[in-house]
């Protein structure tokens, strides 16, 4: 595998960006962009199995893992701007951008902000919006975190992200993430779960003409297969995969399937849009 370069990126409000790039010059560009509460280290198994064929950057979020925790508000729009601080202060002009779950939605803003710098996009467990309810919903969830603490959304976490068979099955994996989701600052939650409530990107997505592969975990309850479906309806060149057994932690549950499918979706992006038709892909698990 590529060595990786680790580094802090500086955004225009002089956030600092903790990221890893593994460099493969002349190779297909990949931005990875992480769930909510996670860090970029929620990709590793993916950069592993990838990073022989392209040049992949992961960062954390600001608020977020080793980035600097900034007090909110925060916005999808905002973080699409400090990701696009990020490209400049890497040197990359565009880059295959995938996203999962909160990170398909600062993936979805990112694109509609920045539509010459996305070659191609990967729509991971997410949605364009939370529905009619979300402000409501978020707020919930970030409130629940500044009264019992993070240790109280534990097993809430875990049955969300993972099926009950890996979770017994790779006990490791799922406490990496359960120790990512408790070092995290509880008012950086809370800003990011309210983001995500008010975060509404239905009609930017209409307005995307790239390759994009929306993909989605068949237990998904957090962004459920319907979501996924509508984000397919409403993108001209896209496709949808359903994962058999899937939660709504797909990289990390299952980084077999997730990386055969962004290294399709790099095939796509550079022959381009007319390469890409409406399909529905079920892979097996």
């Amino acid at each position: 595998m590529a060595q990786a370069v680790t580094s802090i990126a500086r955004t225009k409000d002089g956030c600092q960006i903790f990221y890893r790039v593994h460099s493969n010059a002349g190779k297909a560009r990949l931005a990875l962009i992480h769930s909510l509460a996670l860090s970029g280290a929620m990709w590793e198994e993916i950069i592993t199995q990838l990073a022989g064929d392209m040049e992949i950057l992961a960062y954390d979020c600001r608020g977020h893992g080793q980035s600097e925790r900034r007090p909110g508000p925060y916005s999808v729009e905002l973080f699409a701007d400090d990701l696009a601080a990020l490209l400049d202060s890497c040197g990359w002009p565009s880059a295959i951008v995938v996203g999962c779950s909160m990170g398909g939605c600062v993936a979805q803003a990112f694109t509609a902000a920045y539509p010459q710098r996305v070659q191609g996009l990967g729509l991971i467990d997410t949605t364009a919006w939370y529905g009619p309810t979300a402000p409501k919903d978020w707020k919930g969830r970030a409130d629940k975190a500044a009264e019992g603490g993070l240790p109280s959304m534990a097993e809430f976490q875990l049955s969300r992200w993972f099926s009950d068979r890996f979770r017994q099955e790779r006990p490791d994996r799922a406490n990496e993430m359960m120790r990512i989701f408790l070092a995290n600052d509880v008012a950086c939650y809370q800003a990011t779960c309210e983001m995500l409530g008010k975060a509404d990107l239905r009609e930017a997505v209409r307005r995307f003409h790239m390759p994009v592969s929306v993909i989605v975990g068949e237990e998904d309850y957090a962004t459920p297969v319907a979501m996924s479906r509508s984000l397919n309806e409403s993108i001209p060149n896209s496709t949808l995969t359903v994962i058999p057994g899937g939660r709504h932690l797909t990289p990390a549950q299952c980084p077999d399937e997730i990386a055969k499918l962004l290294r399709e979706l790099a095939s796509q992006s550079l022959r381009g849009p007319a390469a890409v038709g409406k399909s529905n892909l079920p892979v097996s698990s």
